[in-house]
């Protein structure tokens, strides 16, 4: 089988990004994650981390313990406990689970970069050379889910709407985030009036996620049970906006709600925007808006959460007027990622770490901006669905000559 030369290009830079990540985590590798230097060099993963704390070590299933199983959906912990079993023993375990790990996320990286080439052949390369990206790669699983969310999308918009389901659905059972594309999927099929198709995907997509995580409800409900428990009871947690705002002496009571249901009206605002559109958007156009609404609401934002972010806003840049937003955007979140690091080393006993104040308004700069660019991005959008296309030679001639 040959590779094309545009295909070979996808690969070598995205070969590239993920060698480049390596080198930014070294130094935690080299001294085996210890010391202030974790968060000074910023090179913290879950990796190596949850390998020990979880007790994968001794290959313990993910999900037997009530109050330490991992706070993963079940197929993030399967990949966990998976790469554990072939981790050879000794005291350079920690080492070794982390080179099979960012092994098998480098080829996952590839594979996003493939994808969005397929779904913005003009802006694909845009990807791999992000420094957010390149400095989150290897913090946790969540390519694992990137990569299938994307398939997802891709399969959607070539109405493979099967495919598309089974895809979603093992991506929901990765990592929950990818649930938040299902509301502009309705949407999609609302405008085609395609009721029958839209709702024989949410089946096959709940009923498939149902199948995925029931032998984990049944055998160890408990363990299972401890991501959704940890997500509703969880306060104001690291980089989210509510964070912020605490650490400003402005505490939000019953967060939850809140936090909801303004993600809710934010969804339901954009849907009757998008709604008056003259044509159908596709979900390449549209997912990066609710997947940042729902980020820059939610009651935490890890690092890497930059990774379900970037190949979505990718995807989606197809006006260059929006490049601008784009790259102010992406600085906020370069920005960010030092700022969180720094500020943690605090904690640590850095010697020059990021006071709270400074701390709370990157996070803010990042919300603000990823919410500007979903702002550009869904304008554009309205934009380029509002005007019908002119009909072409063939369709003028049939509708002058019935």
């Amino acid at each position: 089988m040959k590779i094309s030369f545009s295909n070979k290009v996808v690969i070598a830079l995205a070969l590239l990004a993920a060698l480049l990540s390596v080198v930014k985590f070294n130094h935690c590798y080299t001294t085996n994650w210890t010391g202030v230097g974790v968060d000074v060099h910023e090179c913290y993963s879950d990796l190596p981390a949850l390998f020990d704390a979880r007790n994968l070590v001794n290959h313990v299933w993910p999900y037997s313990s009530a109050t330490n199983s991992v706070e993963y959906p079940p197929l993030t912990g399967v990949v966990m406990w998976a790469t554990a079993l072939i981790t050879p023993h000794g005291t350079n375990a920690d080492k070794y689970y982390y080179l099979i790990n960012i092994f098998f996320l480098a080829l996952l990286f590839i594979g996003c970069a493939f994808l969005v080439s397929k779904m913005n052949p003009k802006k694909w390369y845009l990807l791999p050379v992000l420094p957010a990206v390149i400095a989150s790669m290897y913090i946790n699983w969540d390519m694992w889910a990137v990569v299938t969310a994307l398939l997802a999308i891709h399969l959607f918009d070539k109405k493979r709407y099967g495919p598309s389901a089974i895809a979603l659905a093992i991506s929901i059972a990765t990592k929950f985030f990818p649930i938040v594309l299902l509301i502009p999927i309705a949407l999609i099929f609302i405008m085609k009036r395609e009721y029958r198709t839209a709702l024989r995907y949410f089946l096959q997509t709940s009923l498939l996620w149902l199948l995925i995580n029931l032998p984990f409800i049944v055998t160890t409900p408990t363990g299972w049970w401890r991501f959704f428990k940890m997500n509703s009871t969880r306060p104001a947690d690291l980089g989210s906006i509510w964070q912020a705002l605490s650490i400003y002496n402005i505490d939000i009571p019953h967060l939850n709600f809140y936090w909801m249901a303004l993600f809710a009206l934010g969804s339901i605002a954009v849907v009757v925007y998008l709604y008056r559109s003259v044509l159908t958007p596709t979900l390449a156009q549209i997912a990066f808006i609710f997947v940042a609404i729902f980020t820059a609401l939610n009651k935490v934002y890890s690092p890497q959460y930059v990774l379900w972010l970037a190949p979505l806003a990718v995807i989606a840049l197809v006006n260059n007027r929006d490049r601008i937003a784009f790259w102010i955007w992406q600085g906020a979140e370069a920005f960010y990622h030092f700022a969180i690091w720094e500020y943690l080393g605090g904690y640590a006993g850095a010697k020059f770490a990021l006071p709270p104040r400074w701390y709370a308004g990157a996070i803010l700069i990042r919300v603000a901006t990823s919410l500007f660019f979903a702002l550009c991005t869904l304008k554009s959008t309205q934009s380029q669905l509002s005007t019908e296309p002119e009909p072409s030679q063939e369709e003028q001639f049939l509708l002058t000559n019935p």
